[in-house]
């Protein structure tokens, strides 16, 4: 594991806007407090693909450091890909994982200089080759220094301030202590790992227990049943990382537990509102066209019971979600299968 080491703390100033994206030094309103005495000169470049809820977050927490000039780019963004790429130290990939595929190849086309070190922050598997994101990356890019930023991470309660960590994992320990100091300030607390593939998964796998968990409070079953719920979802989750090569303990972290803990929460989780709108009857159209954003966890759902029959993975969770998603049963009779399973010793087999 990648010991994490101290960052050094900033002080928020303002400094001249950059070309592309929000003004460095200038954190998210209600992010942190600036001071106008001094104006600091920004001497790390980091772009930030994607302008979603998530990231725009990611740009104002690297803009809340005024050492970092931000750049930010969509496909509906009036400059070219080749600008804001070009002298790139960071590249921050925050788009959809049905993106990442045809983003790699054309970032690839028009070239990456190696030093460039590449940070996924895609929760998804790809559902054609069953890879993740920073699988999908490294593919692309041998020779660049990948890392993954995954945690309890809700991107409204970044947007207002409030204190949050997460995990910056790498096998590269100089990427990752890299990316952990350009991204820490007084609000945004990272810690780094050298799991880059239990972090991705923790993630990612948590999305679908998260619908499961909203199922269980549309259907107000109570305080009960949703920690057994939550609980027995742990070891599920580990399960498939353990068999694909994740590190266990990984998800006893914040990129684990503590992610499952947030997206199982909180009604800001896209992926447990569609677990308590398909409790309350609305149909999966429905429900998506009210969240008007993606749901990773329906996607990962598919492409997970592909991963777990392929391997022999015992994943009833998973499966419970997949049935109600399509509609082959409602959230009563997926509490009931769960309940209704063959009893046996409680084993975690977490460590």
């Amino acid at each position: 594991m990648v010991t994490s080491r101290p960052s050094k703390r900033v002080s928020v100033t303002a400094s001249k806007r950059p070309a592309v994206g929000p003004q460095a030094g200038q954190a998210h309103p209600g992010m942190l407090s600036q001071s106008r005495e001094t104006t600091v000169i920004p001497t790390a470049t980091i772009t930030v693909l994607g302008t979603g809820a998530w990231g725009t977050s990611l740009a104002y927490v690297a803009n809340a450091n005024p050492e970092n000039a931000v750049r930010t780019w969509s496909r509906r963004s009036p400059e070219p890909l080749e600008s804001v790429l070009e002298g790139a130290e960071v590249l921050v990939i925050a788009i959809s994982m049905k993106g990442i595929v045809e983003l790699s190849k054309r970032i690839r086309r028009i070239g990456l200089d190696e030093k460039t070190i590449i940070v996924t922050a895609t929760k998804g598997l790809d559902p054609e080759t069953h890879l993740s994101p920073s699988s999908i990356w490294q593919s692309a890019f041998p020779n660049n220094p990948i890392a993954v930023l995954s945690g309890p991470n809700l991107s409204k309660e970044i947007d207002r301030g409030q204190p949050a960590a997460t995990v910056v994992a790498s096998k590269d320990e100089a990427a990752a202590q890299k990316v952990q100091a350009l991204m820490s300030h007084d609000r945004f607390r990272v810690y780094t790992n050298g799991d880059p593939l239990g972090t991705e998964l923790g993630g990612t796998l948590k999305n679908v227990m998260a619908i499961a968990v909203g199922a269980c409070d549309g259907l107000n079953l109570g305080t009960n049943a949703k920690c057994a719920l939550m609980t027995r979802a742990l070891p599920e989750m580990v399960r498939v990382g353990v068999r694909l090569g994740a590190d266990p303990e990984t998800f006893l972290g914040l990129a684990g537990l503590g992610d499952m803990l947030a997206t199982c929460s909180s009604n800001l989780s896209r992926n447990y509102r569609v677990g308590y709108g398909l409790a309350h009857g609305k149909s999966m159209n429905q429900i998506l066209k009210e969240l008007g954003s993606t749901a990773e966890g329906v996607n990962t759902t598919e492409v997970l019971l592909e991963i777990a029959k392929e391997h022999g993975i015992s994943v009833p969770i998973a499966k419970a979600v997949h049935a109600l998603i399509h509609g082959r049963i409602d959230a009563k009779s997926a509490v009931d299968l769960l309940m209704d399973r063959d009893l046996k010793p409680e084993t975690l087999g977490l460590l």
